[in-house]
């Protein structure tokens, strides 16, 4: 229960800023997209951190969310590499 609960706590943050980050950057109107989707950063981060409560085990909750993790911040980064994802100003 430790491992879920040091998993949920640990990866559940930067995995719910990615899901809900990574939508507000891709969209084609960041000035009218980005403050709905910063609303539902909360909500996505309790269901995140629930989810790994799902998990048999911790290490799983840790490799799965952790994998999730790093997938996702790996294609964010090769999106900006790739000159795809900007920041409107």
């Amino acid at each position: 229960m430790l491992g879920k609960s040091l998993a949920a706590a640990l990866l559940g943050i930067p995995l719910a800023a990615l899901l809900v980050g990574l939508p507000a950057l891709l969209s084609s109107d960041q000035h009218r997209t980005t403050l709905p989707l910063l609303m539902l950063f909360y909500p996505v981060w309790i269901g995140v951190m629930a989810c790994a409560f799902a998990f048999k085990t911790g290490l799983r909750a840790w490799l799965w969310m952790g994998v999730a993790t790093m997938a996702g911040y790996g294609a964010l980064h090769l999106l900006k590499a790739c000159g795809m994802l900007g920041v409107a100003a």
